[in-house]
């Protein structure tokens, strides 16, 4: 039986699930990449989709954007549909100087503005980070592929246009890589079920230079990301 958001039955979503916040570009890579690949969900036109890939079976569903929405569906993955883990793939801004444009950048830990740690109640700050085994195979997969990954913190922010002018500046000064705004739910939500989570990245503008690429490279592009993201998923999917 499906959710209120997802129209999947059981069974029909791997265990290894590729999140990106465009559904557009979920369906761009099982168009792509999956074999087979067959369609379980419609709902608010958040595509999602079930194939294999190199014998593997993996799902790719979007996610949207931000943390309330991504935070719904990967909540329902792992506790309606038994994923084990999900590799979000999405696009960041670069905050420091050694990072640039279509770089490829993983998440260790994700800081965070957002308040969704609040509804466990815990007695201090709880540091969302990214699951090593899935990281260890992540980097692995890259340097293997000679794709030269950044490992380090994220953030995941809430609000997309700060009135802050300075808040960028605050962040690259603790050494935080990149800004996105998903990662840190998508890491708690795992956390709380004890299943695996990472966050993988592609540098699609900076915020301390004026560069960017274009949207429709940020929905078809990230080709490196893509392939890392899909061989890490491959390995997961061979674990008994």
């Amino acid at each position: 039986m499906g959710t209120p958001h997802n129209a999947a039955e059981r069974g029909e979503i791997a265990s290894t699930v590729l999140m990106p916040g465009d559904p557009l570009r979920a369906k761009y890579i099982a168009d792509t990449y999956l074999e087979d690949a067959r369609c379980f969900n419609t709902v608010r036109n958040m595509l999602g989709y079930t194939g294999t890939y190199k014998g593997r079976e993996i799902s790719v569903m979007g996610g949207g954007m931000g943390m309330p929405s991504v935070g719904i569906y990967t909540y329902e993955l792992y506790h309606r549909y038994e994923v084990e883990a999900i590799i979000r793939i999405g696009s960041a801004g670069a905050l420091r100087d050694d990072i640039q444009l279509k770089d490829v950048v993983i998440g260790m830990g994700a800081c965070t503005d957002s308040n969704y740690a609040a509804q466990y109640q815990l007695p201090g700050t709880f540091a969302p980070i990214a699951d090593y085994g899935l990281l260890e195979k992540a980097v692995n997969t890259a340097r293997a592929q000679g794709v030269s990954v950044k490992v380090g913190n994220i953030l995941s922010s809430d609000i997309f246009y700060n009135d802050d002018d300075e808040v960028n500046a605050k962040w690259r000064k603790m050494g935080v890589m990149a800004v996105e705004m998903e990662a840190a739910a998508l890491y708690m939500n795992a956390a709380r079920v004890g299943k695996k989570a990472l966050c993988m990245l592609t540098i699609s503008d900076h915020l301390f230079r004026q560069e960017s690429i274009s949207a429709s490279e940020r929905q078809s592009g990230f080709g490196q990301m893509m392939e890392i993201a899909l061989e890490t998923a491959v390995e997961m999917a061979k674990q008994p």
